[in-house]
């Protein structure tokens, strides 16, 4: 695994790289500026299309590439648009993080359609389990600083009934959000990938 991550590395060194690299952390940008709700989750959480310009990097240029233009999107964010003082980018960051690098570790193996959908694959469940992390851990706490826990939960409740406490939240909404989110990018990526990687292999 360490030769694949170093084999991944080294286009990141030219300059041909750092200007894909560059664009696709742009585009991811101004797709994180773009949120929607899906009404079936709490109002607070918004699916964005930014992980994936961040997908198809990993998958042309490597996965450390597809992590790197997560960190540069959220940084941007954090510089422009921020209101949870870093945290929300953080958060975003590893969820999107636990999904690039892993999808586009196991297909930059052995770049195959059945690779592809292997690694989406664990990206997808990796992406859930991060973000469950993330939101226990990090983002909730941190919110409940300005909000009540329990006001966090009644408007979660009003979404979802089977949502009580803070356990039933990250089992009932976060988790379920992030895989459902991960399906979305993935299903994009199958779709559009193969149509603009010759111009990401230039």
């Amino acid at each position: 695994m360490n030769e694949q991550i170093k084999k991944t590395n080294k286009p990141l060194l030219s300059t041909n790289s750092m200007v894909k690299i560059s664009l696709l952390s742009a585009i991811s940008f101004v797709l994180m500026l773009f949120e929607f709700p899906l009404g079936i989750f709490p109002e607070f959480l918004k699916i964005d299309l930014s992980d994936l310009p961040a997908l198809i990097g990993g998958f042309a240029l490597g996965p450390v590439a597809g992590v790197i233009i997560i960190g540069i999107k959220n940084v941007l964010h954090f510089l422009i648009k921020s209101q949870t003082g870093g945290v929300g980018e953080l958060a975003n960051f590893i969820v999107g993080a636990a999904l690039v690098f892993p999808a586009s570790l196991v297909y930059n193996h052995n770049k195959s359609r059945k690779n592809a959908l292997v690694g989406m694959l664990i990206g997808i469940v990796s992406m859930g389990i991060a973000g469950a992390l993330a939101n226990y851990y990090i983002l909730i706490p941190f919110y409940a600083n300005f909000m009540p826990i329990e006001a966090i939960i009644d408007m979660s409740a009003a979404a979802n009934a089977a949502i009580v406490d803070l356990k039933s939240l990250i089992i009932y909404a976060i988790i379920p959000f992030n895989m459902v989110k991960g399906i979305i990018i993935t299903c994009m990526t199958l779709v559009i990938y193969k149509k603009i990687s010759p111009l990401l292999h230039r």
